[in-house]
């Protein structure tokens, strides 16, 4: 109300309210998306376009249907791992060149610290010629099924903003992450599981925490699910003892009906994806023990991912990945936080090799036996790179986002070729430059987008994933 309130004593506020109006006058948004809630329930008949997450047609024909980021939180060093550099070796302990840190801002370290040479040895597989690590000697062996970039470069040079830009394209919490953006834009394929889950690993969780897979102003629905690897994939998932199917049944309908209730007066669509999410976890309950029993699988799938069922691990993470987009789940997203090497160096990237190199090669390898490969599309990658100066003595380096790598493979992405370089130290992107914003518009574009017109308005402007930046990449596309 206003400072004219005195005039509206007395009348029935129905006669008032703004959301009565939109209600009652023919918008009802509460109604179309309790449509297709009742409807999967028997309560009502329902149109499939009632369903805020059935399947939607892109702007054009897509390459991808589906994707698996699989995020190295803590921001992976791209110089022990992807983008040798034997100049750097030669200037081991030397003081860089000064024009190279003009104007450099570094998160730690004083910019002009002695420069530290590559750790491992690298060498080239396929026939491709990929040049990798030693340290992942699993993804050699799918070297001409990944797409190797070597120029990116992002904005932020911190963790919770570096994380958060590259899930969101902004620094500033409250953006729908990508994941969002995507099913907002595709839908679901799935009825019976969350159209966009997350799992965690690694030492400790995410810096940028849920805004990584929160859905911002996008409806909630649109949000990430995090999962655990074992167990209940949810908290509280699974019935207490002493309640039975009919009696949650019950308690579900009478919780839908007040909640109908408060929605017809009301016309909060917030309410319609509360009863949503409870009529989910109740479908849950039937469709996840069987998800998560990776028992279930033969010996030689388990013994290729290094799984374990029981056992909480990146490794069962990537399976169950491949098992939740068999499903139909649109996007799934694994973040391992472990990648922070200030120091020990050398000893940490080796156990983080070890406990994840396994896991992503099976991933592509398991994608492409079962021909799902051509229209999945795979991520790996951080939120930025290491600097080529040392820290914390001679094992250890710094954030750096003026270059860092990542590689891509399915979903219409070209494979066997590394794409973009770096300067002879590895610390500026110099050719085929692609930026956070750019890896964001050729993901909409494999799902079939133009990232310019999926657009959601909210606070009287039209927002996007690319914010007001952003170009695909050609050379990645198949």
């Amino acid at each position: 109300m206003n400072c004219q309130t005195h005039l509206y004593r007395g009348l029935d506020r129905k006669l008032i309210t703004r959301r009565w109006f939109f209600e009652q006058c023919g918008v009802g948004l509460g109604a179309i998306a309790l449509g297709q809630l009742f409807g999967q329930n028997g309560w009502a008949a329902q149109a499939p376009s009632t369903n805020p997450l059935a399947p939607k047609l892109p702007h054009f024909p897509a390459k991808a249907k589906r994707v698996i980021f699989l995020f190295m939180a803590g921001a992976p060093s791209h110089l022990e791992l992807f983008d040798y550099k034997p100049e750097l070796a030669k200037w081991n302990g030397k003081i860089p060149p000064p024009e190279l840190v003009k104007g450099y801002r570094a998160a730690f370290i004083n910019p002009s610290s002695t420069l530290l040479g590559p750790k491992f040895k690298f060498s080239r597989h396929g026939q491709s010629g990929a040049e990798l690590s030693g340290l992942l000697p699993h993804l050699a062996e799918v070297a001409d099924d990944i797409a190797i970039v070597k120029s990116m470069h992002t904005d932020a040079f911190n963790h919770a903003p570096g994380q958060i830009f590259m899930n969101t394209g902004t620094q500033q919490f409250g953006r729908p992450s990508m994941g969002a953006w995507v099913t907002y834009g595709l839908g679901s394929e799935s009825s019976d599981l969350p159209a966009y889950v997350v799992f965690s690993s690694g030492a400790k969780g995410t810096s940028g925490g849920a805004s990584n897979w929160g859905s911002g102003f996008l409806p909630s629905l649109h949000q990430g699910v995090l999962f655990r690897s074992s167990g209940d994939p949810v908290l509280y998932l699974s019935n207490p003892k002493g309640v039975d199917q009919k009696m949650q049944r019950d308690s579900l309908d009478s919780i839908r009906r007040l909640n109908q209730k408060h929605l017809d007066v009301v016309g909060d669509p917030e309410i319609a994806t509360r009863i949503s999410s409870f009529e989910m976890a109740y479908r849950m309950q039937t469709s996840a023990p069987e998800l998560m029993d990776i028992s279930r699988e033969s010996k030689q799938v388990l013994e290729m991912y290094g799984a374990e069922p029981g056992k909480s691990s990146f490794a069962n993470n990537c399976l169950l990945a491949r098992r939740l987009v068999e499903r139909g789940v649109r996007f799934v997203q694994l973040f391992h936080e472990a990648w922070d090497q200030h120091g020990n160096l050398v000893a940490d990237l080796k156990k983080n090799c070890h406990d994840t190199d396994q896991a992503c090669a099976a991933l592509i390898k398991d994608l492409k036996q079962r021909d799902m490969l051509k229209d999945t599309l795979v991520i790996w990658g951080g939120e930025f790179g290491r600097t080529p100066m040392v820290q914390g003595g001679d094992d250890g380096r710094d954030h750096h986002p003026n270059c860092f790598s990542m590689w891509l493979a399915g979903g219409g992405v070209k494979p066997g070729i590394t794409i973009g370089e770096s300067d002879e130290f590895g610390f500026n992107a110099t050719t085929d430059k692609v930026h956070v914003h750019d890896l964001h518009a050729t993901l909409l574009h494999l799902l079939g987008f133009d990232h310019t017109k999926l657009t959601y308005r909210f606070q009287g402007r039209d927002f996007r994933l690319t914010d007001v930046a952003g170009e695909v990449v050609p050379k990645l596309l198949a």
